[in-house]
């Protein structure tokens, strides 16, 4: 449908915008994704971007009641949990501003929807402690304060379009306000995903834009794409350990509850008396349910007294254990970032359940088995997976925050990428005081865990005993770049190796064990004691041999460790102490 002469938006005409805008987004990705600082492979705006509005359209979608505030709350409210990445995080922030700032109207002038994106401007800004100018904070600030031009004379067509203008004036300018952007020739790649959003909201203003829409992939069996089982691992003869893993959407009924004052809390109490790992919560007439239990019938039994099952899915966490699946915690069911996640289902074997309440636990974002099992070892009670295309969203970590089931939960997101949703996280959840360790790498959340000390009178000082100790390590990593790169201090080709340390790339050469002893005088081995070299998935043994003479000829004073990370990215990740 044509809405180019329309003067207002009311409820279906804002979903069908922001479906059409994150249609546009998702076919956009990989050119966000490539839009990298620096020339290796670890770009996922794009994907970040995608699923945190796909998961606030799925929430829209569910939302029976047509009215515009209850369709831009209902989006707010699933972005908000499905946020991941800063740009993720920034985004559902500016939607949670444009919720609020719409109140309860039904329907909005183009001059209120200017006011209310504003407010998610404002909104944003406060989130981000220290916002830096250049990035998406900026292409929506400028944006909004163009967007003041509207009067009661003004159609929808004509502020699309400028819209769109002031949002690709502002896209192009962010080199010349952040100097890593025009030392690498891109434009930031967060406000290029908010334009591709703008631009396929234009195209739905146009009528232009039809075809499936992002959000009603939902509709699956829970099952769908589930990893394949080997079932002759759980045999006739086999004891069940660990239960079932049992997971559906729940439609109250009229006819059996009151739906619209129905308390989950009712279902949570029962499923406690059964079973573990316990969430349940109510959207609409829709309550979703998980529960680690030896007896899902009775789950279903009792839940059946109040409604009627629309999704079911019983899984056999014994074949999950022997197959090495890691069984994402997912209450977003038949989500669409199952698939993104379930190629992560070959990393630990160890299923998580909710333990027992207790003063402290640890949560720790990392990749690759080797890592996942030192973290482990030191202590870590729970390891989320993280890295490229696989950041853990806030409604990820509030799952992994139910399963500790502690006092205090000290976090270690170790990417700068992921603090953003980890502190969403915290700020949402309400059952646990949550301390965000702003650990930037792997190394400084190593360090912190390797003295872990929960022995002090209170959280307060558990955590700034992290925050000391993650500051005794510098962290580097070796990895192969992807394209051409040129700054005044270092020239690389694509497939040479590039080091990184502190978001600095300072060297490159062509030999992998090269650029890790230029990395090693970079970083101050000099003035350092203890050197661990962590290695990748990748790493030949020849290599290995030449690291070990490396720290033997140049560096014999230095107590040198090596650990099998098999981390997916990096080649080499060097911690120094």
């Amino acid at each position: 449908m044509d809405y180019t002469d329309y003067k207002i938006v009311d409820g279906e005409m804002f979903q069908a915008f922001v479906q059409s805008g994150a249609r546009h987004l998702k076919r956009n990705i990989k050119k966000i994704n490539d839009l990298n600082v620096f020339p290796i492979p670890d770009g996922d705006t794009g994907d970040n971007m995608y699923l945190t509005i796909s998961g606030g359209v799925q929430e829209m979608l569910r939302e029976e009641d047509r009215r515009l505030w209850k369709k831009a709350r209902a989006l707010a409210g699933g972005m908000l949990l499905a946020a991941r990445g800063n740009s993720g995080v920034i985004l559902s922030q500016i939607f949670s501003g444009i919720s609020t700032g719409l109140k309860e109207y039904e329907t909005v002038t183009l001059q209120e929807l200017t006011e209310a994106f504003q407010a998610g401007v404002e909104r944003a800004y406060e989130t981000v402690v220290t916002p830096v100018e250049g990035t998406i904070l900026t292409v929506a600030r400028e944006s909004a304060q163009l967007l003041r031009f509207a009067d009661e004379e003004t159609t929808l067509g004509e502020y699309a379009e400028y819209l769109l203008s002031a949002m690709r004036d502002s896209l192009a300018n962010t080199p010349e306000l952040l100097d890593v952007l025009k030392e690498a020739g891109v434009v930031d790649s967060g406000g290029a995903g908010l334009f591709m959003i703008a631009e396929g909201a234009a195209q739905a203003v146009r009528g232009e834009n039809t075809g499936e829409e992002p959000g009603t992939e939902q509709i699956q069996p829970l099952a769908a794409g589930a990893p394949k089982m080997d079932l002759s691992l759980f045999t006739s003869d086999s004891v069940l350990e660990f239960g079932y893993c049992t997971e559906f959407l729940l439609r109250l009924m009229h006819a059996k509850t009151d739906v619209e004052h129905f308390d989950e809390k009712v279902i949570i109490d029962y499923l406690s008396t059964i079973g573990d790992s316990i969430v349940a919560f109510k959207d609409g007439s829709i309550v979703k349910v998980h529960v680690h239990t030896m007896t899902p019938s009775k789950a279903m039994e009792f839940c059946q007294q109040f409604g009627e099952f629309l999704t079911l899915k019983i899984e056999n966490m014994n074949l999950q254990h022997n197959n090495h699946v890691l069984q994402k915690e997912v209450t977003e069911l038949g989500d669409v970032q199952r698939e993104a996640e379930e190629e992560a289902t070959n990393e630990t074997a160890i299923p998580t359940v909710k333990r027992k309440r207790r003063p402290y636990a640890t949560c720790v974002v990392t990749n690759g088995q080797g890592i996942i099992d030192i973290f482990r070892e030191m202590g870590a009670d729970e390891v989320l997976m993280g890295g490229q295309g696989k950041n853990p969203s806030a409604r990820d970590f509030m799952d992994c925050f139910d399963r500790l089931n502690a006092d205090s939960i000290f976090v270690f997101p170790n990417n700068s990428n992921i603090i953003m949703a980890a502190e969403q996280a915290a700020e949402l959840y309400k059952d646990s005081r949550v301390f965000v360790i702003p650990s930037k790498s792997i190394g400084q959340a190593y360090t912190a865990m390797s003295m872990l000390d929960i022995s002090f009178d209170t959280p307060e000082e558990v955590r700034d005993n992290f925050l000391e100790n993650m500051n005794y390590a510098a962290t580097g990593m070796v990895c192969r770049a992807c394209r051409d790169y040129a700054s005044e201090d270092v020239v690389a080709a694509e497939e040479d190796y590039v080091g990184i340390t502190s978001d600095r790339l300072v060297t490159a050469s062509p030999n992998r064990v090269r650029t890790l002893r230029d990395l090693c005088v970079k970083m101050g081995i000099r003035d350092r004691e203890i050197a661990t070299v962590i290695y990748g998935e990748d790493m030949s043994e020849e290599d290995r041999v030449r690291i070990r003479q490396l720290f033997e000829e140049d560096w014999p004073s230095k107590e040198f460790y090596e650990i099998e990370g098999q981390q997916e990215l990096y080649d080499l990740i060097l911690i120094l102490e």
